[in-house]
């Protein structure tokens, strides 16, 4: 039996809407002046996906964040540029979806990335934070 398929979210994609940031933000501990300028941004993701094989590169005009995992293997994960932790992330899939669970000093952290049609769908959680971004293909 072969393998489950799972969706490619290889490509470039550009924000078009991002709920509840600021609030996640603060449960990071991210100081003020970054808060602001944050939840103006609207970053650009580029994800290159090879099987179980990923690198997602968030760009934007403040900082660029990269991510480099395979799903299933434990990784370190240092944030440096974000709220600068040193977390031990898992990516996994669940059906379509990848779920990452980032072990740190904040409880309930991690993401969620599916695609619905043309969009990226991506939920940042951070203890009782939800933050819920879209990104359109670009």
């Amino acid at each position: 039996m072969a393998p489950p398929t799972h969706p490619d979210f290889s490509g470039t994609w550009n924000m078009v809407s991002n709920e509840n940031f600021e609030p996640y933000m603060q449960r990071l501990d991210v100081d003020f002046a970054t808060r602001k300028i944050g939840k103006m941004l609207k970053p650009q993701k580029v994800i290159e996906q090879n099987g179980d094989s990923f690198t997602i590169r968030t760009l934007s005009s403040l900082r660029n964040y990269l991510v480099e995992f395979t799903v299933g293997k434990e990784f370190e994960e240092d944030t440096k540029g974000l709220d600068n932790r040193k977390l031990t992330s898992t990516v996994s899939w669940d059906n379509d979806r990848l779920i990452c669970e980032q072990k740190g000093e904040k409880k309930n952290r991690g993401w969620t990335h599916w695609l619905e049609e043309d969009k990226l769908h991506l939920e940042l959680r951070c203890e009782d934070q939800v933050c819920k971004q879209v990104f359109q293909r670009a």
